[in-house]
């Protein structure tokens, strides 16, 4: 498709479109219908009207040729600017148009016009029309296949200024040559019927000619318009030929249907201009919210990492400082030092383990699943997080079912998760006074297609107006924490067709409950 057919200009017609072309046709056919058994009745003269219909139609002629103006120069369309060239001479011969048309400014017309000059000059106007739009068809044609930029924009004004100095060129012809142009008139309203039909025949053929080849090339919604605009012209032509005086009804009528066929186009390039324009601004709204939303994927990216990662990294740095002050006591303990940095070593160990499943999240295909029990993951997530538990002076009651199903998971994210109930509940017990901080893990068979895991403390538990909002991304109930713990958490077993949600004890705090599928309704649904 052509460069210079992009949105208006490359859209194919829509059934509705092409409908409501048909339908414009037939309204600007039907004043010439209406009108035209009483076609020479005489109306007398009314001189403000040529003035005051060439003012609408040059008002009509500028906008039109600036919209297709911005379109040639955004898309360097010789064929678009050949096309507003033709709106320009149009619109500059409108001018001496209304001010040699006898009776208006004066009685003979300015410019020293004789009688046939503004006869003339309305011909040439209607004769530019189809003229361009054969050349907007041709250079369209021209393009290269894949509409590589062919005009520079400065290439547009140029043939702009050729056509305003084709249309002084005409005026000149149609004043100072009057006299060498035949006669369209015999006097200042009554028309050479003779002559005037053959020109129109004339007029009717090259407007013909026109139509069929915009018809046969049409593309775009733009030829639609220029077609009922072409169709306008014709059944002007038609009527031309039927009239024998100015200032009758089928002449005042004929100017009614050039306003129209003017205002047409000109309303149809607003129309779908503006509709390209929400369409960018729609486009140009989603792109930013899409990068947006890209920035803050990639902040709670590194805020998950950065909430994952920290809590092996401060089990690490926690154990070595138990560790070095083990040594460094007077006398050191040798055994509690080995212990606290066995410690460190399995949190350093967890914690590859976690950016190597950040990593993996990140990469194509699916992650590393296979048979895992729960339990396994509970003991290896209890004894990882005993010094966390110790300092904060929790007493753990673990309640396994021995006989627990495996489920099929990705055992690092399932641990992760489990980490992350436990951790929080270790800090909402830490905050508790006056009361045993207790701390329950248990592992059960939900039903026959699930097991169940609880987490249940004896903390601060959570408030009514918080319940509903504890699983949001961002959102976090501590004064440091990222918000993004048990986002993730609920994601990760989501991802796995399990559930995660939350419970208020009866007495204190709170019991988390995550439920996995078994591993072999798991397969069986994969």
């Amino acid at each position: 498709m052509p460069r210079d057919q992009l949105g208006l200009f490359d859209t194919p017609p829509e059934r509705r479109q092409v409908r409501l072309c048909i339908v414009l046709v037939g309204v600007l056919a039907l004043p010439a219908m209406l009108v035209l058994p009483v076609r020479d009745a005489p109306l007398g003269q009314v001189s403000a009207f040529i003035p005051t219909v060439d003012a609408f139609i040059f008002l009509a002629d500028v906008i039109t040729a600036a919209l297709l103006c911005a379109q040639a120069a955004v898309f360097r369309s010789r064929a678009l600017a050949i096309l507003a060239a033709g709106y320009v001479f149009s619109a500059a011969l409108l001018i001496p148009h209304a001010l040699t048309f006898p009776g208006a400014f004066a009685p003979d017309g300015l410019l020293g016009a004789g009688v046939n000059t503004t006869g003339w000059i309305a011909n040439f106007r209607r004769l530019s029309f189809p003229i361009a739009i054969v050349l907007y068809v041709w250079f369209r044609r021209s393009n290269t296949p894949h509409g590589e930029i062919e005009l520079p924009p400065v290439g547009i004004f140029p043939i702009l200024l050729l056509a305003a100095g084709l249309a002084a060129a005409m005026t000149l012809l149609a004043t100072l040559g009057h006299d060498l142009l035949p006669s369209f008139y015999a006097n200042r309203s009554h028309l050479a019927v003779s002559y005037t039909t053959r020109v129109e025949t004339v007029n009717l053929a090259v407007f013909a000619a026109a139509t069929i080849l915009l018809y046969r090339a049409r593309t775009s919604v733009l030829d639609m318009w220029l077609l009922v605009a072409l169709s306008g012209w014709l059944i002007q032509s038609l009527l031309i030929m039927t009239l024998s005086a100015r200032f009758t009804a089928g002449w005042y009528a004929l100017y009614a249907i050039a306003v129209s066929c003017h205002l047409t186009v000109m309303i149809a390039l607003i129309a779908e201009s503006n509709r390209l324009y929400a369409r960018l601004a729609l486009s140009t709204a989603a792109r930013n919210r899409d990068r947006d939303a890209r920035l803050m994927t990639m902040d709670a990216v590194a805020a998950a990492i950065s909430h994952e990662v920290g809590q092996p990294l401060t089990a690490v740095i926690l154990n070595a400082r138990g560790g070095l002050n083990s040594l460094t006591s007077d006398p050191p303990k040798r055994d509690q030092a080995i212990e606290s940095l066995q410690a460190a070593l399995d949190s350093g160990h967890r914690t590859f383990e976690v950016m190597k499943s950040a990593r993996a999240s990140f990469a194509p295909g699916a992650g590393k699943t296979g048979e895992v029990s729960l339990n396994d993951l509970v003991r290896a997530t209890v004894a990882s997080l005993h010094r966390e538990l110790a300092d904060g002076k929790v007493l753990l009651q673990t309640e396994l079912d021995e006989n627990l199903p495996a489920v099929l998971a990705d055992g690092v994210q399932v641990q992760r998760v489990i980490v992350n109930l436990i951790t929080n509940a270790i800090e909402s017990l830490g905050a508790t006074r006056g009361r045993h901080r207790r701390l329950t893990v248990r592992t059960a068979v939900a039903d026959s297609r699930h097991v169940l895991l609880e987490v249940s403390d004896s903390g601060l538990g959570i408030a009514d107006e918080d319940m509903t909002r504890i699983f949001e991304a961002f959102f976090t109930t501590k004064p440091a924490g990222t918000g993004l713990g048990l986002s993730l958490s609920r994601t990760i077993v989501e991802e796995h067709g399990g559930r995660l949600w939350v419970s208020r004890n009866e007495g204190h705090g709170a019991t988390f409950h995550l439920q996995l599928p078994l591993s072999h309704h798991v397969t069986a649904v994969q």
